[in-house]
């Protein structure tokens, strides 16, 4: 029910001044977002989202992600006052070590915070990822009534729609007409440099409308118009919608309300001060606005009842074999069980994405929350599933179609990961790894369960030239904390890598895989792959130790054999995960590793990284630069990819070692 002015105006002046204090007291952070969101935050929070302390993950919540996550002393003051258990204690840890309240909102570190913010635009797509997850689990639960029919609420600032990610996004949303969205914009016209007048002049309302957005304008501090324009938003299903709202960075500041100068620093003890008279909230630090705990201690209690009617709503209609179903979206696989239900003949050379699209069949039919697509390149990646549905105006199936929005499509997988029973997954060229790197960062802080499927992973690529043709990415992946990247070696090692993918829910899961047909080269030993590294071929003694991933693994057997028939034995090691093996006890990584044998690394991209398994001294057989436009057996030849030169690299430096 609606809140009366002057006690939203009471939890208002609340965000401002615990804003303004926590930001003083660290001597850091951004306290004019803020006090120029916080009539919305008030509104919204007090009146609108339906969400439930005690149960933080409850499925029909509406979710509010804040976009502008600079702006983190809105969402942490909302949170104490809508009792998540953040205490004035955490606020006045502000950006301290080890505290709940770090200077951009972290998913895992605070309780009641969705997504994990500050790179801007993020936040914006992963909104519509959520939107995107309701949407599947709506159509497909939703018979027997609403069992999910909640909203995805914003609030984005002018830096989010500069970002390209936001177009990208945007575009995506009005196609599918995602009517749970409703996002709040600050329009303050206010950027670090000065007035955002120096490098943004979009007719924002038309560029939304454009994209079948339901655009509204209102006056960002007017509680009556910010109530209507939520209102109105709410009740367009068939559009998502923005409402554009007129605010003043910093409201509330004598002397630097509007100013670009509240953006990222504290306001000074004494204007602080003078901004607190201002407001009439008195000289104590890190006060609340006498009544504003009453306030949300009332909501609080019309929340529960919400909650209460949804359990029971959702006891009476979700049973029996649709029960079944749903617990098996919010279930973990079973990997054993899984495992004898997706073996496949590998006796022929098969690309590592044609047996991945093989894989891909076979999981849909056992594990329903696995949803995802590629962007426009569904043919070559092997990820589009006939049978299954796919995503179009007003509908969602599991083959979605991201279209050529890489940066999107990365960002939307992670607010499905975020939202919960969807294994999201996407798909593109690996050289476009490149427009992904953001999302694919923040899943791996985020701890996120996200599966990417990489195909065309090196120089292999061929014809299409250098521009196509990945080098130095796998150096790149391997490069970000907590992403596990693996390069199966052939058929068999590509299904252990999505039954791990699978397993894995602490982070996201890279597939690098080929376009070129490779012979089965790993069999039963394939499911080495969940140690990271083993012997595919072994010798005893061995004169050098080779050291392989992917493509490379069979040519360096092929060398093996070559070099045997001179005399010298080379144990293989099929090398597919870094991280997977990092991971394993030191007494196998020491089986594995050459023990001051000669060693050799044979890869198709640079060898960045790869001294810390073969040593310094080792001999690298990689790219040394980028590749070029010619058929992949030419090139092969060209770079001594083929058994001949990489056997006769290892001869001579086994030779002169």
């Amino acid at each position: 029910m609606p809140v009366r002015d002057e006690d939203l105006r009471k939890i208002a002046n609340t965000i401002r001044t615990l804003s303004m204090d926590a930001v003083q007291k660290a001597n850091s952070g951004h306290p004019g977002m803020p006090m120029g969101c916080a009539d919305m935050g008030a509104v919204l929070w007090a009146e609108f989202l339906v969400h439930n302390p005690d149960d933080p993950g409850w499925i029909n919540r509406d979710r509010f992600v804040l976009s502008a996550g600079h702006g983190s002393m809105l969402l942490y003051s909302l949170l104490h006052l809508s009792g998540y258990g953040l205490t004035l204690d955490d606020i006045r840890n502000f950006r301290q070590l080890h505290s709940r309240t770090p200077g951009h909102p972290e998913h895992y570190v605070t309780p009641g915070v969705e997504t994990t913010t500050g790179p801007l635009g993020q936040g914006f797509a992963n909104g519509v990822g959520m939107a995107m997850a309701s949407k599947y689990l709506s159509d497909r639960f939703n018979a027997n009534g609403p069992v999910i029919d909640h909203t995805v609420y914003a609030i984005v600032s002018d830096g989010d729609l500069m970002e390209g990610i936001s177009s990208e996004a945007a575009s995506l949303a009005g196609h599918l007409g995602l009517g749970s969205i409703v996002y709040l914009y600050d329009s303050n016209d206010i950027s670090i440099e000065g007035s955002t007048g120096l490098t943004f002049s979009d007719d924002v309302k038309m560029r939304f409308e454009a994209c079948k957005w339901h655009v509204q304008k209102i006056d960002g501090h007017n509680y009556a118009e910010i109530r209507a324009a939520i209102t109105a938003a709410k009740n367009e299903k068939l559009r998502p919608s923005l409402i554009i709202a007129r605010t003043r960075i910093a409201k509330g500041s004598p002397n630097l309300e509007g100013s670009e100068a509240s953006h990222g620093a504290p306001l000074g003890e004494k204007e602080v001060g003078l901004a607190k008279r201002a407001l009439e909230c008195g000289d104590d630090c890190f006060a609340v606005a006498p009544g504003a705990y009453d306030i949300f201690e009332r909501r609080r209690a019309e929340l529960k009842k919400i909650y209460d009617s949804w359990k029971s709503e959702f006891a009476s209609r979700v049973t029996g074999e649709i029960k079944k179903e749903w617990d098996a979206f919010f279930t973990r696989p079973d990997i054993d069980s899984l495992r004898p239900k997706t073996g496949f003949d590998t006796a022929k050379p098969m690309a590592t994405r044609a047996a991945s699209g093989v894989m891909l069949e076979k999981l849909f039919a056992l594990v329903p929350g696995l949803i995802g697509g590629s962007a426009d390149l569904g043919p070559s990646n092997k990820t589009f599933i006939k049978g299954y549905g796919e995503s179009g105006a007003g509908k969602m199936g599991r083959n979605i179609h991201f279209g050529i929005r890489e940066h999107a499509m990365g960002a939307i997988q992670n607010g499905m990961a975020y939202y919960g029973g969807i294994i999201p997954f996407s798909a593109t060229f690996f050289v476009f790894m490149d427009y992904m790197r953001p999302p694919m960062r923040i899943a791996a802080l985020g701890g996120l369960q996200t599966i990417y499927v990489f195909t065309h992973d090196s120089i292999f690529v061929g014809e299409d030239g250098p521009t196509h043709q990945p080098v130095e990415h796998l150096a790149a992946a391997r490069a970000i904390p907590n992403l596990t990247v693996i390069r199966p070696a052939d058929a068999d090692e590509t299904r252990e890598a999505w039954l791990y993918a699978l397993a894995r829910n602490n982070g996201p899961t890279m597939l690098a895989l080929t376009r070129q047909n490779l012979p089965p080269v790993c069999g039963e030993k394939a499911a080495g792959l969940w140690k990271g590294a083993y012997v595919v071929r072994d010798e005893p003694n061995p004169d050098i130790v080779v050291y392989s991933s992917g493509s490379e693994v069979a040519l360096s057997l092929q060398a093996a054999d070559l070099l045997k028939s001179r005399g010298i034995k080379a144990r293989v090691v099929s090398f597919a995960s870094w991280e997977i093996f990092d991971g394993q006890p030191e007494e196998y990584r020491n089986s594995i590793l050459s023990h001051g044998k000669p060693a050799a690394v044979v890869e198709a991209g640079l060898s960045m990284g790869w001294e810390r398994y073969a040593g310094s001294n080792a001999l690298f057989i990689t790219m040394k630069g980028f590749g070029t436009s010619a058929p992949a057996e030419v090139l092969a030849e060209e770079y001594g990819f083929t058994p001949e030169k990489v056997s006769a690299e290892i001869e001579a430096h086994v030779k002169k070692a």
